[in-house]
């Protein structure tokens, strides 16, 4: 596979990247393997300080960081440097709550003594996605490091730069080497990777395919693996919701980096007393969306990050329109140099549509309209996928009830599943498995050892 920075906005080729070399590979995994054995044995305390100056370089060169970002993969330089924070606050959640979160668990045996101990597995591999460049690469790297354990990672090929930046990161907060590594590698070389013995662990966030493939070889090999695929959310606006404040929540929900994010707003399910009203507001505002530069601040329709994104939500409309859904605002390229779409909005959505089952990776939003609370119910529960969603509703009590109903690692009420570093992130179906984020995520990959001592007048 190429490594090729290709801005968006203009298709202009920014730079490309040599992968290593079987002979640098190897060298990469013994110098993750030995930087293991020194790692392990720090203490919380001494990690701690390289996770959290790690933190604060991100903070201090926030534009720095952010700038590749948008030049890369076309996110809005607000939201940018947004995720150069959240990146940052994720590191320092662990550096100051991983001991806490590992800290031995003392167990009440009838006799003697019990306890259980959190320690290191060893080198972990990690396969990324373009879509949070930083924020993807933190939330995997910042737990599992402050376990004692060392990362190395193989990011998407169109954001090059943002992983280099990311790696150059650690030694300079004073990691040693291998602690953590950047591999440009092919996907071929990712199957080696995940064979060698001295990787004990691997985490994937991306494709249901990917992750049949990645957690499939990683299965092959028994090694202790984590996945997370995607989603299509599910938007409820009940009757009694606020409408003016679902509108402004579906648009941020639905246009959030684009689009282009595994727990936006895909589907919304809107009963019918507030149906024409929500979609009449909610197609006037996405209609209002700018498109231009993104590294303008004042641009609110930034393009999505490659053309071959581009191309394959093109496809997916022109298949879920030939299957008798209907287009209810735009649905086509934007006439932008870039790789731009138009906002798009689809109604009409038969239960044997293709559009029905798929995830819309970027400015589509599919659109139902349901009699009442069970009906939006059941149809957010038909998915195959399982990650976030959301419930409006004025009544607090009855969101929770409602998103106690669906079948989801996540559900918000009155706000779009989104991802603060304290709450975990999980998903169930074909939204994957295994806890990102929060006091669970830093649980994943260490060996949980009973330490039992027998009392002192046990019988022989």
């Amino acid at each position: 596979m190429t490594y090729q920075s290709v801005n968006p906005y203009d298709g202009e080729v920014l730079m490309t990247f040599k992968e290593l070399s079987c002979e640098q590979l190897e060298a990469a995994l013994t110098t993750a393997a030995t930087c293991f054995e020194v790692w392990r044995r720090t203490t919380f305390a001494e990690r701690a300080v390289v996770v959290a100056r790690a933190a604060a370089i991100m903070r201090e060169r926030k534009d720095e960081f952010a700038r590749p970002m948008t030049l890369e993969m076309g996110k809005l330089i607000d939201q940018a440097r947004g995720e150069v924070e959240l990146s940052a606050d994720i590191l320092d959640y662990y550096a100051e709550s991983a001991e806490r979160f590992l800290a031995p668990q003392h167990l009440e045996p009838s006799s003697g003594e019990a306890a259980v101990e959190s320690s290191p597995l060893g080198v972990l591999f990690g396969v990324q996605p373009w879509n949070f460049p930083y924020y993807q690469l933190a939330r995997f790297a910042a737990p599992n490091l402050m376990a004692g354990n060392v990362v190395m990672v193989k990011h998407a090929g169109c954001v090059p730069q943002c992983a280099i930046a990311f790696e150059k990161l650690w030694p300079e907060a004073g990691a040693p080497a291998g602690a953590y590594t950047n591999l440009l590698i092919s996907h071929d070389e990712v199957d080696r990777v995940i064979d060698d013995p001295r990787v004990k662990g691997v985490a994937l966030t991306g494709s249901v395919e990917a992750g049949k493939i990645v957690v499939g070889r990683a299965g092959q090999n028994l090694k202790m693996s984590m996945m997370e695929l995607g989603g299509s959310d599910a938007f409820i606006v009940l009757e009694d919701a606020d409408l003016d404040q679902a509108v402004k929540w579906a648009v941020w929900g639905k246009m959030n980096n684009t689009g282009q994010c595994c727990v936006a707003a895909k589907r919304f399910i809107v009963v019918d007393v507030l149906a024409d009203h929500f979609l009449a507001k909610f197609k006037a505002a996405l209609a209002a969306l700018e498109p231009g530069t993104p590294m303008d601040p004042g641009t609110t329709l930034g393009p999505l990050s490659t053309e071959a994104a581009l191309l394959t939500l093109l496809d997916q409309l022109e298949r879920a329109v030939a299957a008798g859904a209907t287009v209810v605002i735009s649905g086509g390229r934007l006439e932008e140099p870039g790789s731009f779409m138009q906002p798009t909005i689809l109604a009409d959505i038969g239960r044997s549509n293709p559009a029905f089952d798929e995830e819309f990776f970027g400015s589509v939003a599919l659109f139902f309209q349901v009699p009442d609370e069970d009906a939006a119910v059941a149809l957010a529960k038909d998915s195959d996928f399982g990650l976030g969603g959301s419930v409006l509703t004025k009544d607090v009590a009855r969101g929770k009830r409602v998103a106690s109903r669906i079948d989801t690692g996540m559900m918000f009420v009155n706000h779009p599943t989104w991802t603060p570093p304290g709450l975990p992130f999980e998903g169930i179906k074909n939204s994957g498995c295994g806890c990102e984020l929060s006091s669970m995520g830093v649980q994943e990959f260490v060996n949980k050892k009973l330490i039992r001592v027998a009392a002192i007048d046990a019988p022989a």
